[in-house]
C-alpha cells in the first residue's frame, strides 16, 4: 500500500515525531511505499519527496486574518490537492495536524474517498490548550462537550486573549464539521484513559481503537548496571511534574537525581537548586538518543512524575524495554503501563510526600527494584513490539480500505 504520513513537525519536537517517524520505518520495513506531509523548517529530516512539504503558518504574526489560517488555510488545501494527487496513496495517516496544517486538509481527503487514519497523541479534540490544565496546574475539564467559552475566559493558550480566542474558534470550527467524529474514519489512541476521554466526550466508541504505542526493542537491548541514581528524562516543564520531584529530593539529600532535558522551566530549576543547595541534583541539559539510553541503562530506576493526562510516555516504555523499574504517577496513560510493585511503582499523582516515599523505599532495595527491571523488560517485549503493532495496525488499515471500497 501507499501510505501519506501527516504531522505538522518533520524533525524530532516530542513523542508524537518519534511515533511518526518510527511509524514510517515500520511501514516501510514491511513493503509499504510511504510519503510525508508536512511543515517546512530548517529543523526537518530529510525526505524522498521534499516538495510535499506546505509553508509553516506563523502563530506569532500580528495580522488578525492570516492568523485565521490556523483553522482552515487554503495554502494548505491546495497543496494536499497536489500531494493526494501525485502520490495517490492508499490511506492517510494523520497525526498532529491541528492548528499549523489546519482542518482544511481534510475535505480533499474525503473527496478522494481515501481512508483517514488518526493517532491521537494527545486531548486536543477535547481541550483546545491541549493539557487539560488550568492556571493552577489543576486537572480542568471545563471544555468538555464543547464549552470552550472557558478557554477563553480563563486564556488558557499561552496566556494570550488572541490566541485563546483562535484556539476556541478552531476547536468549534472542528466540532461543527465534526472532524473527529464523522470526517476521520479511526482514531487510534494510546491509552484506554484517552479512549475513555474521547467517548466521554461524543465520539462513538467504535471508532477508536487502543494501541499502546511500540518501539524497536532491538535499539534497546543493552547491558545495564545501576550507578545509584535516579533519572528523570523528558521536558522540563510544570505539567511533566518536575518541580514535585525537586520537592521531593529536597527531603533526599542523600541519593542522586540526573535530570536530562530541556524546556520553560529549565532557569527555574536551576534557582531552586541553586538557593537549596541541592548538590545531589545533577542537570544533564539536552542529550541525543543515544545518550539518553546510556543514562537509562546506568540508572537505578526511572522516575515519570507527571502532573497532566498523559497518554503513552515513551519515557516509560523505553525505560521498561531497557530493564528498569519507573516510578510513575498514577494518571491517566502512566497506571496503564505500570503494574504497581510488580515492575514499577505507582503514586498518587501530585502527591509530592507519596512520591518520596516511593522513591526512599526504592533507593533503598536493590535487588526489588532489580527484579522490577526483569519483569518490565519481559512486558516491553511482548507488549511494545513493532511486529505486534504492526499486526494491529494492518488490521485497521484494511478494515477502513475495505469499508471504502464497499461505500464506493
Amino acid at each position: 500500500m501507499k501510505i501519506l504520513i501527516v504531522n505538522k513537525f518533520h524533525y524530532l519536537k516530542g513523542g508524537s515525531e518519534k511515533y511518526y517517524f518510527k511509524l514510517a520505518d515500520l511501514l516501510v520495513s514491511n513493503g509499504h511505499e510511504v510519503a510525508f506531509f508536512s511543515m517546512l523548517d530548517n529543523n526537518n529530516i530529510k525526505t524522498n519527496y521534499p516538495e510535499y512539504f506546505t509553508n509553516a503558518i506563523n502563530l506569532s504574526s500580528n495580522n488578525i486574518l492570516k492568523a485565521f489560517d490556523i483553522i482552515y488555510s487554503k495554502e494548505n488545501k491546495k497543496k494536499i490537492e497536489k500531494v493526494l494527487d501525485e502520490f495517490k496513496p492508499d490511506i492517510v495517516h494523520l497525526n498532529n495536524f491541528q492548528r499549523q496544517l489546519s482542518a482544511s486538509i481534510i475535505k480533499p481527503i474525503k473527496d478522494r474517498k481515501i481512508p483517514i487514519i488518526y493517532t491521537a497523541h494527545d486531548i486536543q479534540a477535547i481541550c483546545p490548550a491541549i493539557l487539560m490544565l488550568d492556571k493552577n496546574n489543576e486537572i480542568c475539564e471545563k471544555c468538555m462537550k464543547g464549552k470552550y467559552i472557558n478557554c477563553i475566559k480563563n486564556k488558557c493558550i499561552k496566556n494570550s486573549s488572541l490566541k485563546s480566542i483562535l484556539g476556541a474558534i478552531e476547536a468549534r470550527y472542528y466540532r461543527i464539521k465534526k472532524i473527529y467524529k464523522k470526517q476521520i474514519d479511526c482514531i487510534i489512541v494510546p491509552s484506554n484513559f484517552v479512549k475513555g476521554k474521547l467517548i466521554q466526550d461524543g465520539i462513538d466508541e467504535n471508532k477508536i481503537k487502543v494501541i499502546h504505542n511500540f518501539i524497536d526493542l532491538d535499539e534497546y537491548d543493552l547491558d545495564i548496571n545501576d550507578k545509584g541514581y535516579a533519572l528523570y528524562f523528558g521536558r522540563l516543564s510544570k505539567e511533566k511534574g518536575v518541580l514535585n520531584l525537586l520537592e521531593a529530593f529536597k527531603n533526599i539529600k542523600d541519593k542522586k537525581l540526573y535530570i536530562a532535558g530541556t524546556g520553560p522551566e529549565e532557569e527555574n530549576i536551576k534557582n531552586i537548586i541553586k538557593n537549596n543547595k541541592l548538590k545531589n541534583i545533577k542537570l544533564l541539559g539536552y542529550l541525543t538518543q543515544k545518550e539518553i539510553k546510556e543514562y537509562i541503562s546506568n540508572a537505578s530506576f526511572v522516575i515519570v512524575p507527571s502532573i497532566c493526562y498523559e497518554n503513552c510516555p515513551y519515557s516509560v516504555l523505553e525505560s521498561q524495554a531497557i530493564g528498569k523499574a519507573v516510578v510513575g504517577a498514577k494518571i491517566a496513560g502512566i497506571q496503564e503501563l505500570i503494574k504497581d510493585k510488580q515492575d514499577g511503582v505507582l503514586y498518587e499523582y501530585n502527591n509530592i510526600n507519596e512520591l518520596t516515599e516511593k522513591i526512599n523505599n526504592l533507593f533503598e532495595n536493590s535487588k526489588l527494584r532489580i527484579e522490577m527491571g526483569k519483569k518490565a523488560k519481559e512486558k516491553a517485549k511482548k507488549e511494545y513490539s513493532k511486529d505486534f503493532y504492526y499486526e494491529q495496525l494492518i488490521d485497521i488499515y484494511m478494515k477502513e480500505k475495505n469499508k471504502c471500497l464497499q461505500k464506493n
